[in-house]
């Protein structure tokens, strides 16, 4: 108590000095309180993101994360709606399921034939009510800007493409898409007469003839979908498209179709029993993901076992989100260390001069019989009591600064992502980075202490008695 008592008595002597010190400490804690705030917001947000597209874990064929992009049809899940009961009535595994939702993806050729374009497609075919009831999920309770899905309570045969399919299609007009002026060469091509869907295109999807170019703008936008079906023959669809959205990525949002899934199993499948190629399983909270995993392979290897399926974390299944959040924690590393440095730097400054300043007060100290472990816990005590001070200041602004952003109501849009998501600073909850960042402050003022406080101690009695 007297050493504390001490150590706050000489941090009062030189107020300014001591405060101007307080307040670079307090910025730098302030500084990465709120940039690992952040960083935790874009964590929580990427990992509701895809927890929100794909599910916490995804059941597949045991080799369709490899080989089976290019084959739906022999990596598919067969009996799916069994092994959906078996996980929506499992004991174990019910209490924590949120949502079990098929899904079926598939390569194929979309072509606008009124127009005679076409182009390669990635062809998504999902139940839109689960869909739906996935992108509800918010664990995390994060301010939310997402619309509703096109999809919902639409006929069976609607569907949703990206924007660049749009353009490649030539239906601009048709859905309303901005910035889309055909090339000369093409809109030459448009004045010609339009040709008549191919007749055996015509013979497997029983299709009337379009209606002239002329209307077509007019009437609702539609497409026709060629996919091989399960027997290695060609079926088409034709396919009326609602509207065209952003799909966040270039490469995607040129060959996006979003479907109903059972027109997406029409179309690959026919009158054969419909597949899956997956069967996304969303959890209640994400910390349940290790137990639902284990349970998961536990009936894979017993109920399930004849049916060759694995299971995949969201991790896995998006590599995007591991890159991002280790791309993140090394600037955070960096930024850090620097403003540790800084902080280091400042305050060993402050005790270097008190101790010059002190040269009297420290040889009358060794004078009277005071240790030289004890001039090196005088001052180290004060650079603990400067981090203290610092750490508690700095902690209260963080979270007062991370308060007032997030009432700010700001956004921005992140790459991969449609619409603006809001910017926010999560750091309220976070105790264990803020316990952290308070330690690290507390440990670099004692470092900082250190040197100053061991030149102070090895000072020549007599010497230190005559200093003026």
């Amino acid at each position: 108590m007297n050493t504390l008592s001490l150590a706050w008595r000489n941090l009062l002597r030189n107020r300014r000095r001591s405060s101007m010190t307080l307040v670079a400490m307090v910025l730098g804690l302030v500084a990465v309180l709120l940039f690992g705030g952040y960083i935790r917001d874009i964590n929580y947000a990427l990992q509701s993101d895809f927890v929100r597209l794909s599910g916490h874990l995804q059941i597949q064929h045991r080799d369709y994360h490899r080989f089976g992009s290019g084959n739906p049809t022999a990596y598919g899940i067969a009996g799916y709606d069994r092994i959906l009961r078996t996980v929506r009535q499992d004991p174990v595994l019910a209490p924590m399921l949120l949502v079990a939702t098929p899904t079926l993806q598939f390569g194929g050729i979309a072509g606008n034939f009124a127009a005679g374009v076409s182009r390669t497609a990635f062809i998504n075919g999902t139940v839109v009510e689960d869909q739906a009831r996935l992108r509800d999920w918010n664990a995390y309770g994060l301010r939310r800007l997402s619309q509703r899905l096109s999809l919902a309570g639409t006929p069976a045969d609607s569907a949703v493409i990206g924007i660049g399919m749009a353009r490649v299609l030539q239906l601009c007009a048709a859905l309303q898409v901005a910035d889309c002026a055909p090339p000369a060469a093409v809109a030459d091509n448009a004045r010609a007469p339009a040709p008549a869907l191919p007749d055996d295109i015509a013979a497997l999807s029983d299709l009337i003839a379009p209606a002239p170019a002329a209307k077509a703008a007019s009437g609702p936008a539609r497409i026709e979908l060629l996919a091989t079906n399960s027997r290695g023959a060609p079926n088409v669809s034709a396919i009326r498209v609602l509207r065209a959205e952003f799909q966040g990525i270039k490469e995607l949002d040129d060959v996006y179709v979003g479907l109903h899934l059972a027109q997406a199993q029409k179309l690959v499948f026919g009158a054969a029993p419909p597949q899956v190629t997956a069967i996304a399983l969303q959890l209640r909270e994400t910390a349940q993901l290790p137990a639902a995993r284990a349970r998961l392979d536990e009936l894979l290897a017993t109920t399930l076992k004849k049916d060759n399926l694995e299971v995949l974390d969201y991790e896995t299944l998006n590599p995007f989100y591991g890159q991002t959040l280790g791309m993140f924690v090394a600037i955070f590393g960096f930024v850090s260390v620097l403003i540790g440095a800084i902080v280091l730097f400042t305050v060993s400054n402050t005790m270097s001069m008190a101790v010059v300043e002190r040269t009297s007060e420290i040889g009358t100290l060794r004078a009277i019989g005071l240790r030289q472990s004890g001039i090196r816990t005088m001052f180290i005590t004060e650079g603990l009591v400067l981090g203290a001070f610092g750490t508690l200041i700095g902690s209260v602004a963080a979270l007062a600064l991370a308060w007032g952003i997030n009432r700010l109501g700001l956004t921005w849009t992140p790459p991969g992502r449609i619409e603006p998501v809001p910017l926010a600073v999560h750091l309220a909850g976070e105790h264990a980075m803020m316990l952290t960042a308070a330690a690290g402050l507390i440990v670099v003022a004692a470092l900082s202490a250190l040197l100053p406080a061991a030149r102070a101690a090895r000072m020549n009695i007599v010497d230190a008695l005559r200093h003026v």
